[in-house]
């Protein structure tokens, strides 16, 4: 079986992040979405409740596992045996950064790869903290989350 881990913090999921999870779903038998437990950020939601709102959204693939990791990626991705990080790349600042976390994944373990994907151009100027942004200032997200996320983040305001 061809495992893949699509990492990331999720706070909250995106169209953007289920379009880069039903790309990577193309590719690979199995998919981990993996909350990253990241301390240097201030998340909107709880590691819980991200876990909550990644399984309502990704319910209807089969092929999805929902789970959460503290540590090292490449700690991770070795315990779920699995093949390949997915991550999504939206523009040229995305790949200098995502860039230097590949290298460095690879350094650690040589034996881990990294899967860049490009969602749908829709989405390209899309990211959760844009989304938090604009929720928290009242501005319309419907367009951008899933409508679980969407309750989610008006019970927040």
């Amino acid at each position: 079986m061809k495992l893949a881990i699509y990492p990331g913090s999720f706070d909250p999921i995106t169209n953007g992040h289920l379009d880069i999870l039903e790309r990577a779903l193309k590719l690979f038998d199995k998919v981990i979405i993996a909350i990253a437990h990241n301390t240097a950020k201030n998340p909107l939601f709880t590691v819980e409740e991200r876990l909550e709102l990644l399984s309502l959204t990704t319910k209807k693939f089969k092929e999805v596992e929902v789970d959460a990791f503290d540590g090292l990626l490449v700690d991770y991705v070795k315990k779920k045996k699995a093949i390949a990080v997915v991550r999504g790349l939206r523009a040229m600042t995305d790949f200098e950064y995502e860039l230097q976390l590949a290298l460095m994944n690879r350094k650690l373990d040589e034996n881990m790869e990294t899967i860049f994907l490009m969602p749908n151009e829709k989405y390209t100027y899309l990211s959760s903290n844009v989304v938090r942004e604009i929720a928290r200032l009242g501005g319309d997200v419907s367009k951008f989350v899933p409508p679980v996320v969407l309750k989610a983040l008006r019970k927040k305001r």
